[in-house]
């Protein structure tokens, strides 16, 4: 296989004999050794590079990127931040002038990601950061760097990509485009192309960010016989407006979802900046979330709370039902050979939906329990009633007991406290090592509860609480 990509500003070729060869193990093997491995799971961010298309500039893990993924784009390593005269980028000056690297280890990918953040506009360091682990500095002289370099100009060899010709790859089979391909290899351009290819190759492994499925690679050493790359259905990368609801089409990135549901589902919003980081958000999609059918995914639960329904589409056929019944058993759906994930409809609004994630670190972590709560209040009283957990069983689920404990209840506390034994009716966790059986029950509960007074307008968040004011001591 052979594939065209802007590298630093220079268009380059590369001869690829296994597709999922990643972006990192090639980069490192061109000499480019500035991309550092670390994990090589997509948790550390010392190898983000910046990649970019028609859809702009984005930071990404090169560890977890597949070679053919970057076919007609334009990357960017660190060696690429500084102009092509040695000229430092802003955000490498402010590292040195703020002192922001020790070890140097992490320090690439994070030029990178402020690199990117400097080029868009983001401002919001936190987030940006948020997958780029520094074990040396406490990041605050790695946040003073951000701030100190975010006044000045945009270099013009950070805006060269954008001007990159995009060009069309052949949509696969062997011996097509340039120079061949060597190894098997499709690529679709349409969702109809992947629905013909699927019915006939239903043992092909689809790779929409790769975000998972590279893990198979570099974690579990598999080889993927039949890799089937989906960036080229831009037919499924689209949002629409419906008569009812809204349309997300399963290639929308999570990144790209977080920013459009902050209008009409800011809860959703809200939760999806706790996926992962900014490097997994821009790759990963919300199909591939819902296909990989993780008990711990946490798109899921708030999806099946806001009443989501599922497009599969196998060949010109297409069926539709309730995400929650799309979750059989653990990794097991209702998904049959040579069917896929083709889209997702929403609900226009949904004015009663709160989720709340429970894990370790606030930032890019796996939920113990993720709990998502749709109720409709009408006079006081609960009229309806979604409530979806993960992390609960071997399947994002719905509380369905518990859903029928509340309706007709009054929405006080009392009702409510009442009403939570039912949930061990309909959960039965799992201890492992995120949290035991009984905290996460508990845990469940005090969601519960904290629904209750988020609606009561109490601020519930560790994002709002207020610093303890401490007196003055007297010498």
């Amino acid at each position: 296989m052979e594939i065209s990509f802007l590298l630093n500003g220079e268009t380059r070729t590369a001869q690829i004999d296994r597709p999922t060869e990643s972006v990192l193990d090639w980069l490192r093997a061109e000499g480019l050794a500035g991309t550092k491995e670390g994990c090589n799971e997509g948790d550390c961010g010392a190898c983000t590079v910046m990649l970019s298309d028609a859809a702009g500039s984005r930071a990404v893990n090169a560890c977890i990127l597949m070679m053919p993924q970057i076919a007609g784009k334009a990357l960017r390593t660190v060696e690429g931040i500084s102009g092509p005269g040695g000229e430092l980028h802003p955000v490498q000056q402010a590292m040195i002038g703020c002192h922001g690297s020790q070890c140097g280890f992490c320090t690439p990918g994070i030029v990178v990601s402020l690199a990117v953040a400097h080029l868009n506009g983001d401002t919001a360091d936190d987030d940006v950061l948020a997958g780029n682990l520094c074990r040396c500095t406490g990041y605050a002289p790695i946040v003073r760097a951000a701030e100190t370099a975010r006044p000045a100009p945009v270099p013009e060899w950070m805006r060269a990509d954008a001007a990159f010709g995009f060009p069309k790859i052949s949509s696969g089979g062997a011996g097509a485009a340039g120079g061949g391909q060597t190894a098997p290899l499709f690529a679709p351009d349409s969702a109809d192309a992947l629905a013909d290819y699927y019915l006939t190759h239903p043992e092909a492994t689809l790779i929409a960010g790769a975000t998972d499925v590279a893990l198979w690679v570099t974690k579990q050493l598999r080889e993927i016989e039949t890799p089937v790359f989906l960036g080229g259905c831009t037919d499924m990368q689209r949002i629409e407006e419906t008569d009812t609801g809204f349309r997300i089409g399963a290639g929308v990135t999570i990144a790209r979802l977080k920013d459009w549901a902050g209008a009409s589902h800011p809860a959703l919003a809200a939760l999806l900046r706790r996926f992962a980081s900014e490097q997994v958000r821009h790759s990963a999609t919300i199909g591939g979330n819902i296909a990989n059918g993780s008990p711990i995914g946490d798109g899921a639960p708030a999806l099946i709370a806001m009443g989501a329904r599922l497009t599969l589409r196998r060949g010109a056929e297409r069926r539709q039902m309730p995400l929650e019944d799309f979750f059989l058993d653990y990794r097991k759906q209702d998904r049959r050979p040579g069917e896929f994930v083709e889209s997702l409809d929403l609900p226009k609004s949904a004015p009663g939906l709160a989720c709340y994630k429970l894990s370790k670190r606030f930032d890019q972590d796996i939920s113990a329990v993720c709990g998502c709560f749709n109720l409709g209040i009408e006079d006081g009283t609960v009229t309806q009633a979604r409530i979806a957990f993960g992390g609960m069983a071997a399947i994002p689920a719905r509380a369905r007991r518990f859903e029928a404990a509340l309706i007709g209840q009054p929405f006080t506390e009392a009702a409510i406290a009442a009403a939570l034994p039912v949930l061990e009716q309909d959960f039965s966790p799992l201890s492992d090592m995120r949290a035991s059986a009984r905290y996460r029950m508990q845990a469940a509960q005090a969601m519960a509860l904290r629904y209750l007074r988020e609606r009561s307008g109490e601020a519930v968040s560790v994002l709002d609480i207020a610093p303890i004011e401490v007196p003055e001591v007297q010498a």
